[in-house]
């Protein structure tokens, strides 16, 4: 067998959260650890986020919300299902149990991603190659029709599937963690038939749940890396080329009350794990690594 090329795309997500993250993002690009971003564009430094990838040409994409903050359609931010009590996004899990009850009004889920694609135009004057949901929305039931709907309307050619292989066997990861990327698993499995039939692509491999936060460190990102090929090439041997993309939230942590989407950053944000992420991808072992397993970054426009 001989060596297999490995293209990896290194997407940090979450550009556009604040000013902290940008820089956090920037630094990983220009050290070439990061290969991509996923913009916010509902974020509250997402114009400036714009302005730095088209400075430092970093390739950029859009990361739907739907979950945290506040819409950009402005028909929406008033009097919308997309919106709590509070005039915000319902959150993470909040989101999850307004769909689940039925509360969500499909035609305005899709009106807020066509919106956000629009504003991702004029913030960066191109469509995005890739665009995928931010806290995993856009394989969530029924949300997943109307993003690929979207997709397919906009050529958007390129998604994140987050089915990743040896998660199951990740002991680290604290239960009710594992039961919400479990459920991101099975709502993925749901979704393929349907970005499938819709002519949506993704990498082969998708890797970022179990090396998040406190949990990223090059032994974990390479491990990772080095038993997904392997279960890959095992199921059906390949020469060739095999794309993954490692999701990573690299930044440096977020100030209140400066960031966010519209109410302020949340936790994850102002913690060290963002920091931690940050100092593990641009560590040169890891660099090395990806050269000595002729793994090349690249992008979705690359592919």
């Amino acid at each position: 067998l001989r060596m297999l090329q490995v293209k990896l795309i290194v997407t940090g997500d979450d550009f556009g959260y604040c000013p902290r993250r940008n820089q956090g993002i920037v630094d990983c690009f220009l050290a070439g650890a990061v290969s991509n971003v996923s913009l916010l564009v509902n974020g509250s430094a997402a114009a400036d986020a714009a302005k730095l990838a088209r400075r430092y040409n970093i390739p950029i994409g859009l990361h739907a919300n739907l979950s945290e903050g506040s819409p950009v359609c402005e028909v929406l931010k008033t009097n919308s299902s997309l919106l709590n009590q509070d005039g915000f996004f319902h959150g993470k899990m909040g989101f999850r149990t307004a769909l689940s009850k039925g509360l969500l009004n499909m035609s305005e889920v899709k009106q807020e991603l066509k919106a956000q694609v629009e504003l991702f135009h004029e913030l960066t004057g191109h469509l995005p190659p890739h665009m995928d949901g931010h806290q995993h929305v856009h394989v969530l039931p029924e949300v997943r029709h109307v993003f690929a709907e979207v997709l397919e309307e906009y050529g958007i050619k390129y998604t994140r599937v987050p089915i990743e292989p040896g998660l199951h066997n990740c002991d680290w990861i604290p239960p009710s963690l594992m039961d919400f990327y479990l459920g991101v698993e099975e709502d993925s499995f749901n979704t393929v038939d349907v970005f499938t039939k819709h002519g949506i692509r993704w990498p082969d491999i998708y890797i970022g749940l179990s090396t998040m936060g406190r949990n990223m460190s090059v032994s974990s990102i390479q491990s990772a890396i080095d038993s997904a090929v392997q279960q890959l090439t095992a199921k059906a041997p390949r020469s060739g080329t095999v794309t993954i993309e490692l999701m990573v939230h690299p930044g440096y942590p977020s100030v209140p009350p400066i960031g966010g989407c519209g109410e302020g950053p949340d936790d994850f944000s102002q913690s060290w794990e963002r920091l931690h992420e940050l100092q593990t991808l641009i560590k040169p072992e890891l660099q090395s690594h990806y050269k000595s397993r002729n793994i090349q970054l690249c992008s979705f426009k690359d592919l």
